[in-house]
Parts: structure tokens; sequence; C-alpha cells
């Protein structure tokens, strides 16, 4: 058996039936010249189901029994049974869009089986408009959301005469991967051995001084939380609102996407990074929609941003951070509210700049750990929370992006409402689109597509708003 780090086993121990801890993403193509939508479908589902040299990641599941062993170690399957991992099916006429996200809302409120490998991907076809949909759930304890994107992406082409499109859980893609790395290192020899050896010392090195390091670190970031009004420490307080309930399973899932140029230019235009840009859009959202149910409150949001420490050529898995950023939902004015956000942003990465890798983790343990008790009876009642909700951002590759001819048309992400958390912004910039999934707790936050005719509205308002000096 494999030890199973607490990294991992975290998202299992806070898994209940009514807050399943897997991730998604809904992808649709568009089929290439002379293919039909069915065609597209059965091409999808033969290339996967002849793809058996399965990557381990996608072999393992928690050691039995589940429950107790589970938490502390994975074992792994010899085999997949791909008939119960892929599911192909057709939609319900019309075939309208909102046809499929009520398909993936609905198939998103149910658990993985722990028994088997803890993914499962199903083909949809049936859209009116000739597309060919993805949806795919993975759990959390296997990978984060910069993981995800990476699989998705190396089972891609930006060439749309390639045929080589396999199954992203395909060993030849992890063995491409590898070749590519040893092409890119150094040649053999003594100095290559000699940087190997000074390498593992200076990361022992470097580790230890991190641990020592963590008083000061944590100084610096109580003293910032102290001196600097613009930044939000680890478990500073946050209003309450409809977001911050008690869930059930039942899961409402919306999703559009928006041209990253719009977005880059409202950044050029208003000084802002484009991860600020997001922000901004939905915090006019979110007041617009909580207004819409009378629960605006008079202090502002508070979001918790995930921030991956992952970096090029490193393993998949989980590595993240998190921070706290205000989101200005209090103040009337967009203008005042993207200099709001700017500010806050900018106080959080000053915090996490000069953290090293070990202590950026321990910031981000500091910041989500009401999560982990959040299915204690009472804690979502009587426990102040630090945070109102989730919003992510996961850059990819801005080129179009191929499937054996068939075009990536839109990449939406399907996150995780938790308990006191009823709603999850997930955003992913890829092929020049900016995908918005917006999923949420379905009985605690009625109406919950019209967000994104707020993300609109709001994304108007920035564009409107006069050059910052």
């Amino acid at each position: 058996m494999q030890y199973m780090p607490v990294t991992e086993s975290m998202f299992l121990i806070a898994e209940t039936r009514d807050q399943p801890m897997h991730v998604g993403g809904l992808q649709l193509f568009v089929p290439r010249e002379g293919q039909s939508a069915e065609d597209l479908a059965d091409e999808i589902s033969e290339r996967f189901h002849a793809a058996t040299d399965v990557s381990p990641m996608f072999l393992k599941r928690p050691a039995t029994p589940a429950q107790i062993a589970g938490y502390t170690a994975w074992t792994q399957d010899d085999e997949v049974d791909f008939d119960y991992h892929i599911r192909h099916i057709v939609l319900p006429r019309p075939g309208e869009i909102k046809d499929l996200l009520r398909y993936v809302s609905l198939n998103h409120g149910a658990l993985l089986d722990r028994r088997r490998p803890m993914w499962e991907i199903h083909i949809i076809e049936g859209l009116a408009d000739g597309r060919v949909a993805l949806y795919t759930k993975i759990h959390h304890s296997i990978v984060d959301g910069v993981s995800a994107l990476r699989l998705l992406q190396r089972s891609l082409s930006t060439d749309p005469d390639d045929r080589s499109g396999t199954a992203f859980w395909d060993m030849e893609l992890v063995r491409r991967r590898r070749r590519r790395r040893r092409e890119q290192r150094p040649p053999k020899g003594s100095s290559r051995l000699l940087g190997a050896v000074t390498g593992v010392a200076g990361a022992i090195a470097d580790t230890a001084g991190q641990v020592v390091g963590m008083a000061p670190a944590a100084a610096r970031i109580a003293a910032a939380g102290v001196f600097d009004k613009d930044y939000v420490a680890p478990m500073q307080m946050a209003p309450s609102t409809i977001l911050n309930q008690s869930i059930g399973s039942a899961r409402r899932f919306a999703a559009q996407d928006w041209p990253v140029t719009r977005l880059r230019a409202v950044a050029r235009t208003q000084q802002m990074t484009l991860n600020d840009v997001i922000l901004a859009m939905c915090s006019g959202a979110l007041r617009r929609y909580l207004s819409d149910h009378d629960g605006l409150p008079d202090e502002s949001l508070v979001a918790m941003m995930p921030v991956s420490l992952h970096s090029d050529g490193d393993s998949d898995g989980n590595a993240v951070t998190a921070i706290t950023v205000r989101l200005a939902t209090d103040i009337e004015s967009p203008a005042d509210r993207v200099a709001a956000i700017k500010a806050s942003t900018h106080g959080a990465k000053n915090v996490v700049r000069g953290l090293k890798p070990l202590q950026a983790l321990a910031l981000g343990a500091a910041t989500i750990w009401p999560l982990a008790f959040a299915t204690v009876p009472g804690f979502v009642e009587y426990t102040p929370r630090a945070f109102n909700l989730i919003i992510s951002n996961v850059p990819g590759p801005e080129e179009p992006l191929y499937w054996n001819g068939a075009r990536l048309d839109g990449s939406y992400p399907v996150s995780i409402p938790m308990e006191g958390q009823a709603m999850n912004i997930t955003v992913t910039t890829i092929g020049g689109k900016a995908g918005f999934g917006v999923i949420g707790a379905r009985a605690q936050l009625p109406s919950l597509q019209r967000i994104l005719a707020h993300l609109e509205t709001s994304l108007a308002e920035l564009e409107a708003l006069p050059p910052a000096r």
C-alpha cells in the first residue's frame, strides 16, 4: 500500500453524503469537418475504451476498509472497469445547453465509489448545436484544479491534423512527458552529479530553514493583519449571508464564457491583473444576486482564493495554498470597488510573496482550517466564518486546442460547494475564452443561473469605467 499524505486524506475526511469532495470539468468539442456529433462521440468512446494501459493515478483508491485504513493509505486496482467509469449518454430533446447543465447538476451531487478508482467520464451527445460534451468527475484527494487542467491539456494538441488523441489516463501520455523532460535535462557527467548532490543538500537545508522561519513568518502575517487595513488575515470575520448555511447534496451548475480579450482590455485600462478583473466581475454579480434575495450585507464579502504552488515539470497531485481578499461588495461605485479589490489583492500578495513554499502551505492551512470542521454539528451555525465563498482562477494555454481534429470550444470547471460555503466560482482561461463555472447548493441558492447575467452586467460596468490614473 502507498502512504496517503494529509494534503490528500483531508479531502476524504471532509466528505459526507451532503458534501461530495470531487472536482469536475465540462468541455465542449466541435466535430472536425465532415464528422457528425455521433461519429465524434463514438470515436471518443472507442479511443477511451482502448486506452487500457492506465496511469497509476487512475488505478488508486482508498485502502480497505475505506473509512479506516482508507484515510491513511492508497491501494491500486489491477484493472479498470471501463463500462462503469465511462458513461455514454444522449441528452433528451431539444438538446439545449440548459439540458446539458441540468445533467451535470444532477450528477455532480452523487458520491464517487471509494471501492473503485475515484473518477468517471461522461460522453454526452444530443446537443442541438452539434457539439459533443465531456463531463468528468475526479476526487479532490487525487488531483487539484491545476493538475486536472494539465491532464486535459496533455490529451489535446495544438495541431488540428493530429490524430493521436487518446484518454487522459493513458500511460502513453505519461511516457511522452517523461521523454520531453529527459530531452530538456543537461548532459550526463560529473557536473550533473555534483549538481544533484548539492541540490539535495540545498533542499534539505532549505526545508530546515523554512521550519525554523515559521515563527518569524507567522509574526509578519499577524503584523500585516493589524497594520495593513487592506490585508485580510486568516481567521478574521466575514459577514453572515445566504451563501453560508448548511447545505444538502443537490447541486445546480451554471456556466458561460467570455472572450479573454474583453477581460484583458479592462485589465489594461484599469491597471489591474486578469485575476483582479475576475474578482471584480464576481463582486458586482454577487452584489446583484444577493440584492435580488434581500441578502446583501452591510460589510464586504470575503473570498478565499486558492493559489497554486505548482511549478513547471513538477508532479501532478495537490499543491496549493490559499489567501483571503475583500470583494468590496459593500461599495456601490464600480470605480471605488475596483480600487478596493486591487488594494486587497495587493496586500495578500505582499504577504505570500515573502514566504517559502512550506510557510505558504502553513498559511493556506491556517486560512482554510474552518472547512475541516464544517461538518461538525453546530459549527456552521455558531462559529464565526473567515470567508463567504471560494473563487478560483486556473489559467491554461491561449492557443486553440484539438482532440483528433475536434476543436475545444469551451471549458468550464465544476467545483465543490461545502457545508457553510453554498457557492463556488471557478474560472479557467483556455483557448482565448474565460470559462466561468458556478456551482451551488440547489435548495439554498434559488435562481443560481441568474448570476451569469449579473456577470455580464458587471463586466460591461468595468468596460465603461474611465482609465485608471
